[in-house]
């Protein structure tokens, strides 16, 4: 057994792990492979940037350092058949010039929206093959903007998020919440309101600011006043 000789003097960086890891996943995971994939992949994407982080199997090869730790690939792929199993990770598998490809996601509401939209074939390759693949969307991901906006997302409100986006068109939603973030009510419920409202009775498109300013009041009285208030 290689002895190791302890963490380095001074600053070492740190990498967050989600709560659910220690209390729901650490006590499950039974398998060496499982865990030192689990591991390494949220490692890896804690330190990406972007809405849609995945780690392909390639680049899990490409890392040496990390391969020492298993005898042949295919422990890894066990590994990462186990996470998925688990449902700890997220797979999918798409036809990039003629070959399959694979792509790991955290199990959390962005990797589930980016399954979502890859199923709905909204990936758009970058230029050259060794680029990321990034989601090609034409509005913004409405599980961006309630982090942006409102808050932190929890498991039943990523849900409720996602029947929003199927019932209504993506720039009311982005609209509601520019309203919800202008009048201070960072509640998904006022933005719900305000969805149903215009539902209901119609969603004047204008957008010139002396018609937005005129209007404002009406956002925060009447139906809408519980909800600055509570």
């Amino acid at each position: 057994m290689q002895k190791f000789e302890g963490f380095p003097a001074g600053k070492v960086r740190f990498t967050r792990l989600p709560g659910p890891f220690f209390t729901e996943l650490l006590p499950q995971i039974d398998d060496l492979d499982e865990m030192k994939v689990t591991l390494y992949i949220l490692w890896q994407l804690e330190q990406m940037e972007g809405d849609f982080r995945y780690l392909t199997p390639e680049a899990m090869l490409d890392d040496p350092t990390f391969l020492t730790g298993f005898e042949d690939e295919s422990q890894l792929q066990a590994g990462l058949l186990g996470a998925v199993e688990r449902g700890t990770l997220l797979h999918a598998s798409i036809e990039l010039e003629g070959e399959q490809r694979s792509f790991y996601f955290l199990n959390s509401p962005r990797g589930q929206a980016a399954i979502q939209a890859i199923g709905k074939g909204q990936w758009q390759p970058g230029s050259e093959t060794q680029q990321p693949i990034e989601l090609g969307q034409q509005q913004p991901n409405v599980f961006r903007l309630y982090e942006e906006h409102i808050g932190p997302l929890t498991p039943l409100l990523a849900e409720t998020l996602t029947e929003a986006e199927n019932t209504y068109p993506p720039t009311w939603i982005e609209d509601a919440m520019r309203i919800a973030v202008e009048n201070n009510v960072r509640r998904w419920r006022y933005v719900q309101a305000i969805l149903e409202s215009w539902q209901r009775e119609g969603k004047d498109e204008r957008t010139d600011r002396r018609r937005t300013e005129k209007d404002r009041r009406k956002y925060v009285e009447g139906e809408f006043s519980e909800f600055i208030e509570s």
